[in-house]
């Protein structure tokens, strides 16, 4: 049997790892009695910790919220993560928090061990963050939403979409996720029964959240994660486009930097939908294609290149002849 101090390290990182926990599964988890979880409770509340009781049969603890945050128990991997998460998140896709994560990373960078903060290091020293020049997120909301995903309750929302439409919406929210400078929810909607992705920068949440949700079984993994390539590339952009690349389907996947379904009209044509919140970058990417290619039914873009076409026209002419 565990030592009480190592015990109460090892419960106290179960209670950091689940939202509830009955004396049950805990006794089990630690192959001790109930009593003595009983006890070990009342040991952690005499060392700060806020760790909460719910009497009757589906009774159990729950690590609260206290009026001081006692210290956190991270592995070297978690540990590892949430400094390099720090560093990143500096970069500015998160407003308002830059700052903030600065201070965090000194404080965590101070107590790891020299192991730890090698691989830290190596990280920082050999990446250069660019400035984020994507829609910003409150850190407020994101925490709102991913306490809401964790605690199993509804979200109410007025949602605009790509079109400049806004909605009132309901859903059961289940995973946050971040691609591209970009936060989204995958979530059940309510009034669509059914599974969707809305970004989180275009949402404004209402207040208080509604009640607890039974969860879904969620789809399989790679079911999820097309759900989600779905809502981020197709569903979300402002401006859309359909492309028709002279070069062969299989070339064109290779080059695009997100999952779109390309559609082979013959061995050396294809086409695909195309997206951007900005025609001027959609422009620069199709560009990058090195490929010819033609535009159906979307203006903007086609404006776009043209006064990009023009920009560099008048970058050539600027330039002096080159000698050969």
């Amino acid at each position: 049997m565990m030592k009480t101090s190592a015990r109460l390290l090892r419960l106290l990182s179960l209670l950091q790892t689940r939202r509830d926990w009955t004396s049950a599964e805990l006794s089990s988890r630690l192959d001790v009695t109930t009593r003595t979880i009983r006890n070990d409770m009342e040991r952690l509340r005499g060392l700060g910790y806020p760790v909460e009781a719910r009497p009757g049969v589906a009774g159990g603890y729950r690590l609260g919220a206290g009026a001081t945050l006692p210290p956190l128990l991270l592995d070297d991997e978690e540990a590892v993560a949430v400094a390099i998460g720090l560093r990143s998140v500096a970069s500015g896709s998160i407003t308002g928090i830059e700052e903030t994560s600065v201070r965090a990373l000194a404080k965590l960078q101070q107590v790891l061990p020299s192991r730890l903060r090698y691989r830290v290091s190596a990280f920082q020293s050999h990446t250069l963050p660019m400035p984020s020049r994507g829609p910003q997120v409150d850190p407020d909301v994101l925490t709102m939403i991913a306490i809401a995903c964790r605690n199993q309750e509804r979200l109410r929302f007025e949602y605009r979409t790509h079109s400049g439409a806004v909605a009132r919406r309901s859903v059961e929210p289940y995973r946050l996720v971040n691609d591209r400078r970009r936060w989204y929810l995958l979530a059940w909607d309510l009034d669509r029964d059914a599974w969707r992705t809305f970004r989180v920068d275009r949402l404004e949440l209402r207040t208080p959240t509604g009640p607890r949700f039974t969860p879904r079984e969620l789809p399989p993994d790679q079911e999820v994660m097309a759900q989600l390539a779905r809502g981020i590339g197709e569903a979300t952009w402002r401006y859309r486009a359909r492309v028709i690349v002279r070069l062969p389907a299989a070339q064109v996947r290779a080059k695009l930097p997100i999952p779109v379904d390309v559609e082979p009209l013959s061995d050396d044509r294809c086409a695909f939908e195309a997206g951007s919140d900005h025609p001027e970058l959609l422009a620069l990417h199709l560009g990058l294609l090195d490929a010819d290619f033609e535009i159906v039914d979307s203006p903007e873009l086609i404006d776009a290149l043209r006064k990009l076409a023009e920009r560099y026209q008048r970058a050539v002419d600027a330039s002096p002849p080159m000698s050969h």
